[in-house]
């Protein structure tokens, strides 16, 4: 493929609900610029984007697809994201490395969670944005009750651009609003101009919709709309261009995907209305720390970091490179800023799904793959004398964990190796070993993304595991002071064994063993000391009463006696032994649970769903604040024990609008 300069560059990230069309609109869009010669479908698992075997058997996205078109002498590097809660991260990576979103939205299912999640994204990460009505021909599909619900939802900035004519699924043309023309299509998506069709009040207030947007855009425009004056096409144009660029202002198209009407204004939507790279600078930090914006110039040192990675066990690593400055070739030689080791690049491809088209060199603005790269995601690479390192992007932290159990032997070498090539490629997933129920725990963003990872792992690596419920690490202590007696005293011929002490058992403020000694008189010798000290230490892993470790427990050593020949180390570490588990059972002992604190920020409609959700955890709500627009922060504390399934149930209770965080706080006697 021919490179690009800057200018014509579009990079954008297609995010929107789970099943709202866009694998079906990037094969559509494949389809109508000449990239594929038949229009795959998502249900016979043969689209350009959905190529892996894991999204083929579940017909849906679960990574990030790069898909490259040319439509009008532009280059168009399309993100395909998954729509699914559970692979959020992907979106955040896609957004990092773009400067444009085409969020789907099902004209059958209308505005949805994940809508909202996609445009808040874009929001956050300032891009601009673009929806795409689709599914147009599918029965009961009513793009203008869409295009209310967007209205009601993100308010005047929403400007319809091209609308259907017809309704339930029988679309019979598009009118392109700002050009002032309507379009029929053949079976190929290619396009045959008619006279506009008599929507009626429809084409009014759709004109006064559009021209409103564009009067929010500019003080000059503002005057002159509410002054009564029509805008002229330039007007309207450059007006809508300035608004999209800015945020302002999200234009709204449709698309029947399977039909492929209104395909080909998409394509021109995205190269005139959407930002190219060079509309805008990098923000990095040189190397002393400083904030720096670096242009987009092809002429400036390489620079470029790498924002998703794919680990595959027979291709190897594979890197997804936005370039921001200067050209990069195979032959390029950068610094990996993260380690500082200088790097020589290898084969660069762009990809059009699964195809790869071998590259010569990339020119800034462009996004390129390259192979085998000992760079992470998020890893910075520039020349020698350019020493920059870009921002990582907020992802999602880990909120749903089980316990990874292999099913033979021969796995347990292989699980590490395994989990930690999954670990590059996803960043939303996390693995240690608990030090408490030393359980080996997996934690992604919900039960599908912990599912779809053990199925990679058998695929990929041919490591089976099963995934169980999580222990919980309990803990246990005393409640009452208590003296006790340990003795340790055997004859067997020869040298005897001899240890005796008093020791006094008492609550404290510790998560670890507090030991004294106040014995007078020497009853006990003080080289002594540390054997009783190491023998309660060994002690305190394992509770009397369900073998947890003890916590808040201080021993004194009181008094005892001892024999010069029989003594030792070891029988007064068997003494402090059997004191222990006498002290512990005399001193009132209870389990500990731990407790979690929870901040939770739902829409306010659910405020009472989580309230009572939390009261059936045997939670305690200790208060609720405002959080952004329409959205409610409920903070409590919680039994750990009681929040293993919460993120599915938070995410139906919300129709996956709320977040929470939860870390343990502190301990509790087991209610």
């Amino acid at each position: 493929m021919a490179g690009y300069c800057a200018s014509r560059i579009r990079n954008v990230t297609l995010a929107g609900h789970a099943g709202s069309g866009k694998t079906s609109l990037v094969e559509a869009l494949a389809y109508r610029t000449g990239a594929s010669d038949r229009l795959g479908k998502i249900a016979e698992g043969n689209t350009i984007s959905d190529y892996d075997p894991e999204e083929v058997k579940r017909k849906a996205s679960l990574g990030t697809t790069l898909v490259s078109l040319d439509w009008l002498d532009t280059k168009l590097n399309l993100l395909d994201t998954p729509g699914l809660f559970d692979f959020a991260g992907s979106v955040a990576e896609s957004l990092r490395a773009c400067d444009g979103a085409v969020i789907t939205v099902s004209g059958k299912s209308g505005v949805t969670g994940g809508t909202v999640k996609a445009y808040e994204a874009a929001v956050e990460n300032r891009k601009a944005r673009l929806f795409v009505v689709t599914k147009l021909d599918a029965e009961h599909a009513d793009f203008y009750k869409v295009l209310e619900d967007l209205k009601a939802q993100f308010g005047p900035s929403i400007c319809p651009l091209v609308v259907p004519v017809g309704e339930g699924g029988q679309i019979e043309s598009y009118i392109n609003l700002f050009r002032g023309k309507a379009f029929t299509y053949d079976s190929k998506g290619v396009a045959s101009e008619i006279e506009i069709p008599d929507i009626k009040h429809r084409f009014e207030g759709l004109m006064t919709a559009i021209s409103e947007a564009v009067a929010e855009t500019d003080e000059a425009l503002f005057e002159k709309y509410f002054s009564g004056e029509s805008f002229t096409d330039e007007e309207l144009i450059g007006g809508i261009r300035k608004g999209v660029a800015s945020g302002e202002l999200t234009p709204v198209y449709c698309v029947s995907s399977a039909n492929l009407g209104g395909v080909d204004m998409v394509l021109d939507a995205i190269v005139n209305l959407l930002p190219a790279p060079d509309a805008s600078q990098e923000l990095a930090e040189d190397e002393t720390g400083d904030p720096v914006e670096v242009a987009c110039d092809e002429a400036a040192p390489a620079s470029c970091y790498v924002f998703k990675t794919i680990a595959d066990p027979f291709v190897g690593k594979m890197s997804y490179i936005k370039v921001v400055s200067g050209r990069l070739a195979s032959d390029t030689t950068l610094v990996n800023r993260t380690t500082g080791v200088p790097q020589r690049m290898g084969k660069l491809f762009t990809l059009r799904g699964k195809k790869q088209i071998e590259m010569e060199a990339a020119q800034a603005g462009d996004i390129v793959v390259a192979s085998k790269l000992a760079a992470n995601t998020f890893d910075t690479l520039s020349a020698a004398e350019f020493p920059v390192v870009y921002a990582r992007p907020k992802l999602p932290k880990p909120c749903y964990f089980m316990a990874v159990t292999t099913d033979g032997k021969a796995d347990d070498s292989k699980v590490s190796g395994a989990l930690a090539r999954l670990l590059e490629e996803d960043l939303t997933l996390s693995f240690q070993q608990d030090p408490d129920t030393h359980e080996q725990v997996l934690g992604g963003l919900g039960e599908q993304h912990l599912d779809v990872a053990v199925s990679k792992l058998k695929d990929k690596f041919g490591v089976s595991v099963t995934l169980e419920v999580p222990k919980v690490a309990y803990r246990e202590t005393i409640r009452k002071k208590v003296k006790v007696e340990g003795k340790h005293k055997k004859q067997t011929g020869g040298h005897g064994q001899y240890g005796h002490v008093w020791i006094e058992f008492e609550p404290c403020d510790s998560d670890t063993l507090v030991f004294e000694e106040n014995v007078f008189g020497g009853s006990v010798p003080r080289n002594y000391f540390p054997a009783v000290e190491k023998g309660l230490q060994e002690c305190v892993h394992k509770g009397v009463l369900e073998g947890y470790p003890v916590v808040g427990l201080k021993a004194t050593l009181v008094d005892g006696s001892y024999h010069p020949v029989d003594s030792s180390e070891m029988a007064f570490k068997m003494a402090a032994s059997i004191a222990y588990k006498a002290g512990m059972e005399q001193a009132s002992p209870v389990i500990l649970e731990p407790i979690g604190m929870l901040k939770a920020v739902v829409p306010d409609k659910n405020t009472g769903d989580l309230i009572g959700d939390m009261n059936k955890r045997r939670g305690r709500v200790l208060g609720m604040n405002p959080a952004k627009a329409g959205y409610t922060e409920v903070e409590a504390e919680v039994p750990m024990a009681e929040m293993h399934d919460f993120t599915t149930v938070l995410r139906q209770m919300t129709q996956g609008m709320g977040e929470f965080e939860l870390e343990v706080c502190r301990y509790a006697v087991k209610g």
